[in-house]
């Protein structure tokens, strides 16, 4: 049970942390239906990660297990001071309340332990972009202070000290803090951190949307049960987490080739085919979805062609700690406390509900008299401390995310210009809380954003018209020949059609339950339709712009990946609460709305049950309870390339600090340069296309190709010796990649100009101490 106690011991680091900051969560979300337990973790790991970063990069503090208790300690007495009358409401908890914190711990749990498990049948840091992101966190943790340096990229002539990461590694260093903190094994610690991602996704966004049930049964005057909260919490959790899109029709297909969909309803099975695959029963319904050759489950993200369209279940599923699924847990924490604003803001209004024919005319009166409005808004400034409180922590909460997930943070700040609008019209207090988040982000980003040069920096426009494309640039704006690309509006149906779905079911239950008309339309309502209204708009931005970066034919792929990732999870929540929404209508005619959810619901319902199986066959050859799971994720060296494994432990735990340790140089996505990527020690020259994105040029790894080739198989030791100096090379490894990647390698030299001081039992694989 070595892997069961790596968990225990994990979770219960973890469970300290949520207590200790429990009372800074009721100070924030004391109205939720947990008093905002939900979150206590994610705000302790954010806070904590931030104090440390800010700590490190003033080198005021190193970044070791020592300084993470001292800010622990620092952070108890604090909290202690500033939160009493919270810490009293904790001790006053009713019997109703403890119980609802022991089931948000107890979901907390069962997640940390569902995605442990899962992935202990196949821990492998290895594939995709996983070298990177364990790469990262390992340097991060290598690091006495900040910026951590860049693993890929050793120091030269110009940079003598090295280069720091230019990435938004944020997410990589709440990572890198929970192993130190933790003391586990990095190469254990790297799935257990994927496992709290989903338990902290899970909690959080059930917490967020029982609770914005709970707000609606108040204003409609519904029986306060907790049976609602919980149901719909749960599925938004679901959806959220583990929902994917209406893709999984195609399971009912003849299937399509990769990369080339076809639409579905040109290639439907045959009738009786398509009964037998769904009339099979028991335990052996979803191994005979799987084991329908028809549907491929990366599909659904990458339905139309030359984009990605991910969502946080296939993030789960394929297990790469990028920097969109670090931030789901603080995006879901930056939606709830935008919602618990909002909702102070129409209570001190003394309003639950718009009007569109006020907002209408405020518009159309603004195109003449906007100095009027404005001196009226002068006149009756009335912002609560509180509220420019709430400002300052949403603006934090933004550069949070936008230092975990750069595309984040532009995507909350534009939602908030436009939520403001509707909280605040068009009065000065509009403006003046607008100023308090933008400059609370700049300030709270700047730690990052002085050491990051962003690398997409110019705005495409898509199918630029033959007059623009003569131009080339205008401003930010660039137009490139031969850059369009259009969705087919059936794809995008597929992809986003059971949210857009669920938002026109809730608007014609208003519509034909006559809310509008007799003002029945709650500001929670109001709020959810902003959250699809600006989701479509997110949706909609590839189709017209897009972020310039060194793509050629997918020059719009990481545009529409980052805003429909965030599209999802927004309307995630919003359409589980549509559901509770429609329940409400006092017309039998909900239930037809409702069955027409459940329908479309079913399709985004069974892509866990595809997806999980297909990347963990355990999951389905009957092995899952009987096979002991394994956490450690370098396990897959021992068979693929043993000799490289006991390197990486030897440089591990003999080898301090990061100095230079030269391998061969390969492309992304192989399986080269992977001792730096699991030691975090700096090598001369990394994946190329990763860096080349990085930097913005190809040469920053094409120009040291050359010089990595010379190093290992140059006969002139003189030359060996000045590109050594040059790139403050300290070790060389010579192992199975090496060879294969350099056939005239020159090993014997490496003797002469340094000391073997390790070899591997195979005697394949040797490091050199070099002089």
């Amino acid at each position: 049970m070595d892997w069961f106690s790596h968990i225990i011991v994990w979770y219960l680091y973890l469970f300290a942390l949520g207590l200790l900051f429990f009372p800074v969560a009721v100070k924030v979300f004391g109205s939720f239906f947990d008093r905002g337990y939900a979150f206590s973790k994610t705000i302790a790991i954010g806070v904590l990660s931030y104090a440390v970063f800010v700590l490190g990069v003033l080198h005021v503090l190193p970044f070791t297990k020592e300084g993470l208790f001292l800010v622990l300690l620092v952070s108890g007495f604090l909290i202690h001071r500033w939160c009493k009358p919270e810490i009293k409401k904790i001790r006053e908890l009713k019997r109703q309340e403890l119980l609802r914190i022991v089931g948000i711990e107890l979901l907390f749990f069962l997640g940390l332990l569902f995605l442990a498990v899962v992935r202990g049948h196949e821990p492998s840091i290895h594939g995709l972009e996983k070298f990177m992101d364990f790469g990262f966190m390992q340097s991060i943790g290598k690091s006495t202070y900040f910026p951590p340096t860049d693993m890929w990229l050793s120091a030269d002539e110009l940079n003598p000290n090295g280069y720091a990461i230019n990435y938004y590694y944020f997410g990589h260093l709440t990572g890198a803090l929970l192993i130190k903190l933790t003391g586990t094994n990095p190469f254990i610690g790297y799935n257990l951190i994927l496992a709290t991602i989903l338990a902290q996704g899970l909690t959080t966004v059930f917490s967020l949307t029982a609770s914005i049930v709970m707000s609606l049964q108040k204003k409609l005057k519904q029986h306060a049960s907790a049976l609602a909260p919980t149901v719909i919490g749960a599925l938004g959790a679901f959806i959220v987490n583990f929902g994917g899109n209406l893709h999984t029709i195609y399971i009912l297909t003849t299937g399509y080739p990769n990369e080339e969909p076809t639409p579905f309803w040109g290639i439907m099975q045959t009738p009786s085919k398509v009964y037998e695959t769904m009339t099979t029963t028991g335990k052996n319904v979803f191994d005979s979805l799987v084991a329908n050759a028809s549907y491929w489950y990366p599909n659904a993200t990458r339905f139309i062609p030359f984009t990605i369209h991910e969502f946080p279940s296939y993030s789960y599923v394929v297990a790469d700690l990028h920097g969109h699924v670090f931030d789901i847990p603080f995006v879901i924490l930056t939606l709830a406390l935008v919602w618990v604003m909002y909702e102070h803001v129409c209570e001190i209004n003394h309003t639950t509900r718009f009007s569109l024919a006020r907002l209408f005319r405020e518009i159309q009166e603004m195109k003449y008299e906007i100095f009027r409005h404005m001196h009226r808004g002068i006149r009756r400034l009335h912002l609560t401390r509180k509220e420019m409180s709430y400002s300052i922590l949403i603006g934090s909460l933004i550069a949070i995310n936008y230092m975990t997930n750069a595309f984040d943070g532009p995507i909350y700040l534009l939602f908030l210009i436009g939520l403001f609008f509707f909280m605040y019209r068009w009065t000065v207090e509009y403006f003046i809380q607008l100023f308090i988040v933008f400059t609370t982000f700049v300030v709270v980003s700047l730690p990052f954003s002085f050491f990051f040069d962003p690398f997409a920096k110019l705005i495409g426009v898509n199918c630029s018209p033959a007059f623009l494309v003569a131009q080339k640039a205008i401003g930010p704006f660039l137009f490139e020949k031969g850059n369009c690309q259009i969705s087919a509006p059936y794809m995008v149906f597929i992809l986003w059609g059971f949210f857009w779905i669920a938002a026109i079911l809730f608007v014609l239950s208003l519509i034909k339950s006559h809310a509008f008309k007799t003002k029945k339309v709650t500001s929670t309502d109001w709020f959810l339709l902003m959250i699809f209204g600006f989701s479509t708009f997110l949706i909609i931005i590839p189709e017209f712009f897009y972020i310039k970066d060194i793509y050629p034919g997918h020059f719009r792929a990481n545009t529409m990946f980052k805003l429909g990732y965030q599209a999802f999870m927004m309307m995630g929540v919003a359409s589980a609460i549509v559901f509770y929404r429609i329940g409400l209508w006092k017309s039998k005619k909900k239930y037809i709305l409702q069955g027409i959810y459940i329908f479309f619901f079913m399709f985004v319902f069974i892509y866990p049950f595809l997806a999980f199986p297909s990347f963990y066959p355990d999951l389905t050859a009957g092995k899952f309870f009987t096979t002991v799971p394994q956490l450690d994720g370098s396990i897959w060296m021992k068979t693929m390339y043993p000799q490289d494994k006991e390197l990486i432990d030897y440089i591990n735990a003999r080898i301090s600090g990061q100095p230079v340790i030269l391998e061969a140089q390969g492309d992304s996505y192989t399986d080269y340069d992977r001792i730096s990527a699991y030691t975090g020690n700096p090598t001369v020259a990394g994946w190329w296309v990763h860096q080349w994105l990085w930097r913005g040029s190809s040469d920053v790894v094409g120009e040291r190709i050359p010089d990595v080739e010379a190093l290992y198989q140059s006969k002139d030791v003189d030359l060996t010796k000045q590109l050594i100096r040059k790139y403050r090379i300290e070790y060389v490894v010579v192992s199975t990649l090496e060879r294969d990647r350099y056939k005239e390698i020159n090993e014997d030299k490496f003797t002469k100009i340094g000391t073997k001081i390790f070899e591997s039992s195979n005697g394949s694989g040797a490091l050199y101490k070099v002089y």
